[in-house]
């Protein structure tokens, strides 16, 4: 109690001579730096969702089979999931502004230069470099945040930041069926290759903007004054004195960590998330295209659909559990109701109105769920393996982005149906949604007074 007294008196303190609270000051941060974030994010899914889309042409252009489509998807995953800790590494050694530039140029034009791919072999190479690239991004991010915020605002940033996922699929449906339904032909190109370039290249273009715009941290920041930087610094010291001392050696951290059976369920948890998360993204065009939809523009129209659902459930169920202070129901009951929604799909025998509805209906509980997930690992873990712990879930469950579509791919390929796949997936998500409501306990999912934290 008596630290969410002092967070809320911290909130309020003012600058010398009445200038700013801490809280305006805070604001004026994330004007600065968020939004930019936030479109970074986009693109970084939306370059990783775009396979969906453009196998609608690619598949038949190349004579790639369902099962070459699900590996050549997943295979983005298996390289980002080795160059994630040492691109993390290399953001705190040259900065954060660097880092970014590499990042995202590099990754844009992998991106672009898949429109080059003609075989198998090339199509493998792309992604697994695609995915070495963008390694780093989303948890680089998260490791910025820290240099602006201190702990007990960075839920907040972080749920804003982590909205640019939903906001992916409703920008990219409708632009991705746009160009394969308009470019096809263009300059001798097809629609598909169209595609990677026109939203590869915007992803490198912004790599150079964030060089120089953003700011390594608030020292560098000409928009805060010297004051403002002053108590910007007091806040983060003292953020970083309660964090120092509950860190350990990384390696005893890693080994400790391995050791705590809440860390595997949290990854089992966070696995399920994410498989159920591709299963979605990648798929989706597949499915809308499977019920009669045959103009590609439309396909990517009703695409964005579901996606604008999905951002309402990210929104609503995140500020739900605040509200309500309570967090295993949100994930583990939204995750059943998303994984039971989506296991009626196959049964609806193409039903374009019904199936529309309950995409929009899955996605709406799924990924707030997956979201809101992330409230529970820092609450529910040790402190003395929290800062490694989170690391190791985020890394365990990426594999889950690996598996779903090559699961879903070689089935499709083999059956010639979703259905059999979709049934194995839904089947993992209620697992993962009995593993939060019977194996954390209530007592260890606690909630602070939010009002008073963000």
């Amino acid at each position: 109690m008596a630290s969410s007294l002092n967070t809320s008196e911290s909130s309020c303190r003012t600058m010398p001579g009445g200038i700013a609270t801490e809280s305006e000051i805070y604001k004026k941060i994330t004007l600065h730096v968020m939004p930019l974030l936030f479109i970074s994010y986009l693109l970084a899914f939306l370059d990783r969702i775009n396979i969906g889309y453009a196998q609608l042409q690619m598949k038949v252009d190349l004579g790639f089979s369902d099962a070459v489509y699900g590996v050549g998807a997943g295979i983005f995953f298996v390289s980002y999931l080795l160059f994630e800790v040492p691109s993390n590494l290399l953001l705190e050694r040259i900065g954060a502004r660097l880092t970014l530039l590499r990042i995202m140029f590099l990754w844009g034009l992998t991106s672009a230069g898949t429109m080059f791919v003609s075989n198998a072999p090339q199509f493998y190479i792309v992604r697994f470099l695609l995915g070495a690239f963008e390694a780093g991004f989303f948890p680089g991010i998260i490791l910025y945040l820290t240099y602006w915020y201190p702990s007990t605002r960075r839920g907040a940033v972080t749920g804003q930041f982590m909205l640019a996922i939903p906001a992916a699929g409703i920008v990219g449906g409708p632009v991705s069926g746009w160009i394969l339904k308009n470019m096809s032909g263009v300059g001798g190109f097809a629609g598909w290759q169209w595609l990677f370039l026109l939203e590869g290249l915007p992803t490198a273009l912004l790599g150079v903007v964030c060089y120089f715009v953003l700011k390594n941290g608030p020292p560098e920041a000409p928009w805060l004054t010297h004051d403002e930087k002053a108590l910007v610094a007091e806040v983060l010291q003292a953020d970083a004195g309660i964090s120092d001392a509950t860190q350990t050696n990384v390696l005893a951290g890693i080994r400790d960590a391995l050791r705590d059976v809440r860390l595997w369920c949290l990854a089992f948890i966070h696995f399920a998330t994410v498989i159920a998360n591709y299963t979605y993204t990648f798929w989706l065009p597949t499915v809308i295209k499977g019920l009669g939809i045959n103009d590609l523009a439309l396909v990517g129209g009703y695409s964005a659909i579901p996606y604008i659902f999905a951002g309402a459930g990210v929104l609503l169920l995140c500020k739900s559990s605040d509200v309500f202070k309570e967090r295993r129901w949100h994930v583990g009951g939204s995750l059943a109701i998303a994984a039971l929604s989506l296991s009626f799909i196959p049964m609806l025998h193409n039903s374009f109105a019904l199936t529309l509805a309950l995409l929009c209906f899955t996605g709406f509980f799924q990924f707030g769920a997956s979201i809101a997930f992330w409230t529970i690992p820092s609450t529910y873990l040790r402190k003395e393996v929290a800062a490694v712990g989170i690391g190791l879930v985020s890394s365990i469950g990426v594999i889950g982005g690996f598996v779903s579509p090559v699961l879903l791919g070689f089935i499709k390929t083999q059956t010639g149906s979703l259905s059999s796949g979709i049934y194995i997936i839904t089947a993992i998500m209620i697992v993962g949604s009995l593993t939060v409501l019977l194996a954390l306990p209530k007592s260890a999912v606690r909630v602070g007074n939010v009002s008073e934290r963000f």
